[in-house]
Parts: structure tokens; C-alpha cells; sequence
């Protein structure tokens, strides 16, 4: 990997990771106005999925088979990095506290670590588990997890499957692409993965309901759709393509460490945009998660789950 791709996968990445951070400042009046979280991350996905399959067919350009070829990729994209994530973390956030969950869920890079340890038995370098550990401290710092009362057994169940999905996302985007482009991958994962969910909801396997009116928004009052289309397009659409494009570039482990900048915008957004209270800890946890990221970008070579 060339130091210019590094570079170049790594301002994607921070530029999927800006877009994904902001979901949360939008999506949370919608949830207050009486949308579940499947329902939302539903209509969310079919939005993101929309709004790219003019520029995945364009992309595509006829090319059908290169997503013959990718079918699996994108079923994984689609079933485990979208619905199944997705499915998982919602499940954990009712029996524990949002801040563990998110702390569980985001430690799938250091599973990543750990499993490439295992199945290459090679054993990555010091700058890695450096960085691995002063990353875990800083995301520890920045998601404030809650105490032990709320820590239900069938909830970290739920939120370790959630890490499990998270990281074989990063997997998954990081194979070769073998001629189907980034945003292609992106928008059938999308589809497909809204599809599946829309089918969880409709079973009623979670509780899926919206509220069609209008709701407040920093200060004004908008129809529903206005900070749904916001998250679609922002947070969905252009965050999922731009971090397949980085991951491809960039390899599961690094491009996952990168991925937790979006937790550090995702508090950022709520300070700015909703006037949430962000203490002297979280930023010195944001500071802690990019020196780690700086660890484990200085060695050379991936210890990779997908070559």
C-alpha cells in the first residue's frame, strides 16, 4: 500500500466517518417523535440505497456481471453489515445502556486485530497493540459507558453480535473488488439490507413504528422527511460509499480504527447541533483514539483477513 493511497483511503475515511456522526443529531427528533429505531434505520437505509443506484447503474455501466461476480460480497454488505448489525445493536440498547452497547459494538477492531493474529499466527507488531489499546482507552472516553446495574447477560450478547457485524463490515468492504465499483456494493447492500429489515418489521420481530407530522429541529419545525432525506443522503448514502472506497484502499484493520471517528463526530454533532454537554474527558478521548490510529497506521503492512 502506497503511502498516497494511505493517505488518500484515510481522508475518505474521515470523511465517511463525518457523515455517519451526523445520524444521530438528526435521527434522535425523529425517535422523540415516535419512530422506533427500526422503523428510522429502515426508512434510512432505503433512502442511502436509493439515492446511489443512479450512480451505482451508472458506474456499473451495463457491467452486470461484475455484480454476478460480487453477489456474496454484496449479500454480506447486506444481511451482516447492514440488517444484522443493525438488528443486533438495536436488541442491546433495550436491556443495556446506549453507551455500552456503542462501546461493544466499536471494539470490533481490536477483534480485528486479534483475529488476523490468530489466523496468520502472526503476531502484529508493538505499534499495533499500542495503538489498539490507546484506541480502546480514548472510545472508553469519548461513549462514557454506563455502569454495571443495567448490565442485562442477554444484552451484551446482543451488543457483542453487534461488534461481531461491525467488523465483518470492515471484512466485507475490504475484499477485491474484482470490477464492481464502491458505490455499486453500496447501494445493493443498501436495497437489500433495507429490504431484509422492512421484512423483520413487518413480522413484527421488533417494533417498528413512525410518525408522519411535523416535529421540531433545532429550533424550527420541519416535516418528517426533512431529517430523514438529511440522514439518507449524508449519513446513509454518501457515508456507506465513501467508507467501502476507504476500506478498499485502506484494508479492514486500519480502515476500522478510522471508523471510530464516527463516534467522536457523532458527540461532537450533539454538542454543536443539540446542545449536549461535552466534557474535558471526551475530548481528550478523541485526542487518544487518532494518536492509536497513528500507532497502527505506522506499520507497513496489514496482517490481512481477506488476501
Amino acid at each position: 500500500m502506497s503511502r498516497s493511497t494511505t493517505t488518500k483511503g484515510l481522508v475518505i475515511a474521515v470523511i465517511a466517518a463525518a457523515s455517519f456522526g451526523a445520524s444521530g443529531a438528526f435521527i434522535k427528533p425523529l425517535l422523540e417523535a415516535g419512530w422506533s429505531p427500526a422503523a428510522a434505520v429502515t426508512v434510512r437505509v432505503l433512502v442511502g440505497g436509493a439515492v446511489l443506484a443512479p450512480f451505482a447503474l451508472f458506474s456499473l455501466r451495463g457491467k452486470w456481471s461484475a455484480l454476478w461476480r460480487g453477489r456474496w460480497r454484496v449479500l454480506g454488505m447486506a444481511g451482516i453489515g447492514v440488517a444484522g448489525t443493525q438488528l443486533a445493536y438495536f436488541a442491546a440498547i433495550q436491556r443495556i445502556p446506549v453507551g455500552t452497547a456503542i462501546l461493544l459494538e466499536y471494539i470490533a477492531p481490536l477483534l480485528l486485530v486479534a483475529v488476523a493474529w490468530v489466523l496468520t499466527r502472526h503476531t502484529p507488531k508493538a505499534v499495533v497493540l499500542v495503538g489498539s489499546v490507546i484506541a480502546l482507552v480514548g472510545l472508553v472516553l469519548v461513549v462514557s459507558p454506563g455502569g454495571g446495574n443495567g448490565l442485562d447477560p442477554l444484552g451484551l450478547f446482543f451488543g457483542i453480535l453487534a461488534m461481531i457485524g461491525c467488523a465483518v463490515y470492515y471484512v466485507v468492504a475490504a475484499r477485491p473488488s474484482d470490477g464492481l465499483p464502491s458505490v455499486a456494493l453500496a447501494a445493493a447492500g443498501l436495497l437489500l439490507g433495507g429490504v431484509m429489515l422492512s421484512v423483520v418489521g413487518v413480522l413484527g420481530i421488533v417494533p417498528f413504528t413512525g410518525y408522519y407530522g411535523e416535529l421540531p429541529l433545532f429550533g424550527a419545525s420541519v416535516p418528517w422527511w426533512v431529517p430523514m432525506l438529511i440522514v439518507g443522503v449524508i449519513a446513509t448514502a454518501l457515508a456507506y460509499a465513501s467508507s467501502i472506497a476507504a476500506t478498499e484502499m485502506l484494508g479492514s484493520r486500519l480502515a476500522s480504527f478510522a471508523g471510530l471517528l464516527e463516534v467522536v463526530a457523532g458527540t461532537f454533532y450533539a454538542w454543536i447541533l443539540l446542545g449536549e454537554q461535552l466534557a474535558i474527558w471526551q475530548l481528550a478521548g478523541g485526542a487518544l483514539i487518532l494518536v492509536g490510529i497513528a500507532f497502527v497506521r505506522s506499520e507497513k503492512k496489514e496482517l490481512s483477513l481477506v488476501e
